[in-house]
């Protein structure tokens, strides 16, 4: 199969015949509930890789409650009913004390200037009381332990603004722990520790967001650039974060969480058939429920640069950022092209010119799809000025370029190496079990056909010089433009 795909790299008109040598091994099928499963059979070693993908991320979050998406991540492994507790009967009952102290407190604040401080300290003291018997009971790390002691590798999670996928590895004789225990988690999900965890993606955010010049400016990028559509946050705001109840994470989980909204990946060594057994038996009894809500609000168009400048003390750094459609516009390709034109690695045209010929900068990348897929998104650049160069500096040289490229056609010889970079990550993305899985997932969540990886490749090799120039004519003007620097904080601080 690892030939097969590398073959790709060579000969593109070899896709079609790949893609059907790999549709003989893969086996899709629905459940009556609509959940669906794609099963990619490898039988090169003895393991599985596993993947649940649910198309819902940060976007999703209700106003007020951004991060719900985030905490479900956290809240995937923590075990079920029966695995992760020593008493289930009386944990369940301690953590229906808690919400029900949780809703007093919350009455009793939301009095605003009427309300007992006396009864809100009472009230915070049963609600920690409560929270704090519920947590006895736990079995830590309850879940991931039973994974490893069965082989499984890598399990982990991630939350997007696009969707939440769960994944990890066990060997092809374990592979009906999966089944139950998602299953189980899926049935009926356990909030346990959810105020601890709160804490600890509050913590999150403040090392990843506050504490972080790269990601001030990240998150101050998709605060500027977008004043409607719901992507203005990956992580949620911290005041947010701070008041957010298990009870919002149920709703949310029953929302969002239904089989028709996910897609379950299997690829390695197992046999379809018994997949398709054990699928049935494990997740038909799962309620269809009904498909969630599209997010309906579109950014409206932007009508001039938007800027934004933060003081910092660390070295000055700067995003820029440019309006583009989603990531299945006709467009995409070329701006893929484009992406890695000006950024692969050593070879690339902002790294030769403003890190190597001018020494303007340390770092200067650019990113064909910032943070999305789904929705439209943002051609972002990046870059860290220089000892003795200023954000300006970089951002004149990124505009001189921009130019460039919108005047004059790539070189054929850039344009061919920059293909051959791109076909060549796509199919390393390829060669093992859980790229494979990962892949299957992202394409069917996005497209409805994980076929799409495929068409990806051909569509790369299609882009012109004049349709990379288009794209940039189109997309990579000051109109859609949006700003954020950080510079040097003033002497005294801000007055």
């Amino acid at each position: 199969m690892k030939s097969l795909l590398a073959a790709l790299v060579f000969s593109v008109p070899l896709a079609a015949q790949n893609l059907k040598d790999l549709e003989k091994r893969v086996t899709e099928f629905t459940l009556s509930n609509g959940l669906h499963f794609i099963v990619l059979q490898r039988t090169d070693a003895p393991v599985v890789s596993l993947v649940t993908q649910v198309n819902v991320g940060s976007a999703n979050d209700p106003a007020g409650k951004t991060g719900l998406a985030h905490m479900l991540e956290h809240m995937a492994f923590k075990g079920t009913d029966s695995l992760g507790t020593t008493n289930w009967t009386e944990e369940t009952k301690l953590l229906s004390e808690a919400e029900s102290v949780y809703d007093k407190l919350e009455s009793e604040r939301a009095k605003g200037p009427r309300a007992s401080a006396e009864s809100i300290k009472k009230l915070e003291a049963a609600l920690k009381t409560a929270i704090d018997k519920a947590n006895g009971y736990v079995v830590k790390e309850a879940y991931s332990k039973i994974i490893q002691q069965n082989g499984g590798v890598g399990l982990n999670a991630g939350t997007s603004l696009d969707n939440t996928t769960y994944f990890y590895s066990l060997p092809s004789n374990r592979v009906e722990l999966w089944f139950l225990l998602t299953s189980q988690v899926l049935k009926r999900p356990v909030m346990r520790e959810f105020y601890k965890e709160r804490d600890v993606v509050r913590e999150e955010r403040r090392m990843s967001f506050e504490s972080s010049p790269q990601g001030k400016l990240q998150e101050a990028l998709l605060q500027t650039s977008y004043i409607a559509h719901p992507q203005r946050s990956l992580i949620g705001w911290a005041s947010d974060i701070e008041s957010l109840r298990a009870k919002d994470s149920e709703a949310f989980f029953k929302m969002h969480y239904v089989p028709s909204n996910m897609v379950m990946v299997l690829a390695g060594d197992v046999d379809p058939k018994e997949v398709k057994r054990m699928a049935d038996q494990y997740f038909s009894a799962l309620p269809s429920g009904v498909m969630p809500p599209a997010i309906i609000t579109r950014e409206p168009k932007q009508e001039g640069e938007r800027r934004v400048a933060i003081e910092s003390a660390a070295q000055p750094m700067i995003f820029m950022g440019f309006k583009r459609p989603d990531g299945i516009h006709h467009d995409a390709a070329a701006l893929t092209v484009l992406a890695s034109a000006l950024s692969s690695g050593r070879t690339g045209i902002l790294y030769k010119e403003l890190v190597e010929e001018k020494k303007l900068s340390l770092v200067a990348v650019a990113s064909q799809n910032f943070l999305t897929n789904k929705f439209p998104g943002l051609f972002a650049f990046i870059a860290l000025p220089a000892a003795g160069k200023t954000v300006e500096d970089n951002e004149k040289a990124i505009l001189d370029i921009i130019e460039r490229t919108k005047n004059k056609p790539i070189d054929d010889a850039v344009l061919k190496r920059v293909k051959t970079q791109i076909r060549a990550g796509l199919i390393r993305g390829l060669e093992s079990n859980m790229g494979m899985a990962m892949q299957l997932a992202s394409n069917y969540t996005l497209t409805g056909d994980w076929r799409r990886m495929y068409a990806r490749i051909e569509e790369i090799e299609k882009v012109t010089a004049a349709d990379v120039q288009s794209a940039a004519k189109a997309y990579l003007n000051e109109v859609g433009r949006t700003v954020v620097y950080s510079k040097t904080a003033a002497k005294g601080g801000s007055k």
